[in-house]
């Protein structure tokens, strides 16, 4: 059926669990970091709240694997290089 409507599955070809292992460890954090050390009283405040995190996970925390940048930071610096070129 993916083939029939030129869907490709998001696979390094092997069939990798790689694939997802970014999202993983992302929702992993979320989890332990916010979710599961907050209360909530309905939906609405968690959405909020998610909105609020995830702003700081990507422009105010820093990440080892990014050399000690921000996402953001890592981001827009490649975008401008490549807008540059």
């Amino acid at each position: 059926m993916l083939q029939r409507h030129q869907i490709q599955i998001s696979m390094d070809g092997k069939g990798c669990y790689y694939d997802n292992i970014f999202v993983e460890r992302l929702w992993r954090t979320v989890k332990y970091e916010h979710l599961y050390v907050q209360a909530f009283n309905n939906l609405k405040e968690v959405r909020s709240s998610l909105t609020c995190w995830f702003d700081w996970y990507n422009q105010e925390r820093f990440h080892q694997g990014l050399n000690n940048q921000t996402p953001d930071e890592v981001y827009y610096q490649k975008l401008s290089r490549q807008q540059a070129a």
